[in-house]
């Protein structure tokens, strides 16, 4: 997975906000947040780009998996793997779903952490609540590799 500048940005923000004063973070508020909304959007455009590359049966599993998925006829006869049966792609899919889930967990986490902070203007959540989303958008990555590796696992060999 490449770096996503606007990522390696606000990574850097949130680590220099955490040795901020009360001072500085009352003015340097917007920017964090520019930063973080910036940090998630490029990531989920990322996740969605390489969701949209995987073959109908990937698709449909992860949505199986997730609950969202209507009727299985319809889709599983469509867009098999070459060599791949259901039971070696199960598990990659419950691993992809898994870091799709605690990185979402832990932006709401980050997120719900700095609307507290500035509720109660403290300083010292606002300080967590950047370490939060450090730790989201690390999760969010990893997330995104293993779906980039549940791809290349299933590209057709040529």
């Amino acid at each position: 997975m490449r770096k996503l500048p606007e990522v390696v940005e606000a990574k850097e923000l949130m680590a220099e906000a955490v040795e901020w004063s009360v001072f500085n973070w009352m003015f340097q508020k917007p920017k964090v947040r520019e930063a973080a909304d910036q940090a998630n959007a490029a990531l989920d455009k990322l996740t969605k780009n390489i969701k949209s590359r995987w073959n109908d049966e990937l698709k449909f599993a992860y949505k199986e998996s997730t609950g969202k998925a209507e009727k299985a006829s319809a889709h599983t006869a469509k867009g098999k793997s070459p060599g791949h049966s259901a039971a070696e792609i199960r598990p990659l899919i419950e691993k992809v779903k898994a870091a799709d889930a605690a990185a979402h967990r832990a932006r709401r986490d980050a997120e719900e952490t700095f609307e507290v902070a500035e509720r109660q203007l403290n300083l010292d959540l606002a300080r967590e609540g950047c370490k939060k989303a450090i730790h989201s958008w690390e999760l969010h990555e990893k997330a995104i590799r293993l779906a980039e590796e549940l791809l290349e696992a299933t590209q057709p060999q040529s």
